[in-house]
């Protein structure tokens, strides 16, 4: 029953989210009807449609090709060493500790992997919530202790039952949409009023707008995208407590802080459970929050 719930819950999710997307985007539509209307400025052309198709296969494609590729990608970039059977009794414990931990989640045991790394890390990735990857760096099994371990593992299993990797990866193709699409109506804006291009053909102006608007509208929606990130670490944080303790996962995260090795290599981030901390302007680019933040959040929950 819970699985099934939690599958509902899912699809809702996927769904509204696809639909929001076609419903802003029908609406971009008629604005730009409406504007060539009241104003004359001709910014659509008869490509509009094609436009707003070629945004949105160009927007999902990179983001759902990387969801399909992530277990790969994160096997063959931290080098994981899946384990089909336990060699060792830390190993035995580790498979069964997520399979309980997965079944009291409701989904279906992932792969477990070990990478080597000094640094006190684990990261989840999958394509869907019932083919995922947890794995956790050799660092992690040495520098904490079982329970600690423990909480670790509910945090990145609380990913994949809350269907995080799906969703960011929708959020994302969403933004590219976006991205793409408006890019190229500024640009053709600035080459019109501006350059005051009427040949119908893109010129100069168009190419330079639409790479500055896309760099910059870029840089919104990854700002975005980060704020999603920081969001569902501290879901997930309140899932590894939920399913080994508050003060375990408490426990997990201060291990974290004293944490001074090299985290994941860039395109892993996001999927881990340490990342780099950053200051200023730069917060707005985190995949986590600040670790004090997040044991601050557990601890007002314990209270």
């Amino acid at each position: 029953m819970r699985f099934t719930t939690a599958k509902k819950r899912l699809m809702t999710r996927i769904f509204l989210v696809l639909c929001t997307n076609v419903a802003v985007l029908a609406v971009l539509y008629l604005v730009l009807f409406a504007l060539e209307a009241a104003c004359g400025v001709h910014v659509s052309g008869p490509g509009i449609g094609g436009l707003l198709l070629f945004s949105a296969v160009f927007g999902f494609g990179g983001a759902l090709i990387s969801l399909a590729l992530s277990k790969w990608i994160a096997k063959s970039a931290l080098g994981v060493r899946v384990l089909d059977r336990a060699r060792t009794e830390p190993e035995a414990w580790l498979l069964a500790t997520v399979r309980q931990l997965a079944r009291r989640a409701g989904i279906r045991a992932p792969e477990v992997g070990i990478f080597e790394s000094a640094t006190i890390n684990a990261f989840a990735t999958g394509p869907r919530r019932n083919a995922a990857l947890v794995a956790v760096s050799s660092g992690l099994l040495a520098g904490l202790s079982r329970d600690e371990i423990e909480a670790v593992l509910g945090h990145e299993l609380s990913h994949v039952a809350n269907g995080d990797m799906v969703t960011l990866t929708l959020l994302q193709g969403v933004l590219n949409t976006f991205v793409i699409f408006l890019a190229r109506i500024i640009g053709s804006l600035v080459d019109r009023t501006v350059f005051r291009n009427d040949r119908g053909e893109s010129g100069l102006g168009f190419l330079l707008a639409s790479v500055t608007a896309q760099i910059v509208l870029g840089c919104i929606a990854s700002m975005i995208v980060c704020w999603f990130s920081r969001y569902r670490e501290f879901r997930a944080d309140r899932g590894g407590a939920s399913l080994a303790g508050t003060g375990n996962m408490i426990g997990a995260l201060e291990a974290l802080q004293r944490e001074s090795g090299d985290p994941l290599p860039a395109q892993m981030q996001a999927f881990g459970i340490n990342t780099r901390a950053a200051n200023g302007f730069l917060r707005l680019f985190m995949s986590h929050p600040p670790l004090a933040q997040r044991i601050a959040a557990l601890r007002t929950d314990l209270a």
